[in-house]
């Protein structure tokens, strides 16, 4: 499983559709993280100001029909993950027949992801 990080209230918008977020039209992709550790360092870097609740779609890479490639994080991944760690971009929309799970972000106190669930 791959995953993507999305407000639930972005994934809900269009659920007769695959889902294409904003980075697919500005970057050529749709950003995924490898695990879920990777997912919370990635959340904690880029979306904690995002909308609430903030859910992990978990993707199963083999029932993608667009194309997978597991990349490096340009410049750099977020802080906490490992340099050289991979990414899987994926190059179209994500079926939705691939979302196998959907877990919400947990939070601290202190807004920092902790977990999903």
């Amino acid at each position: 499983m791959i995953y993507h990080l999305v407000p639930l209230a972005e994934w809900d918008a269009d659920p007769d559709r695959p889902y294409a977020p904003v980075s697919l039209a500005e970057d050529g992709f749709v950003h995924c993280a490898p695990d879920e550790e990777t997912a919370l360092a990635v959340v904690n870097a880029f979306y904690r100001g995002a909308p609430r609740p903030l859910v992990a779609l978990l993707v199963d890479e083999d029932r993608l029909t667009a194309s997978c490639r597991w990349e490096a994080a340009e410049p750099a991944p977020p802080p906490g993950v490992p340099e050289g760690t991979l990414f899987p971009h994926v190059y179209g929309p994500l079926d939705r027949a691939a979302v196998q799970r959907v877990l919400e972000v947990r939070w601290d106190d202190g807004g920092r992801a902790t977990g999903l669930s």
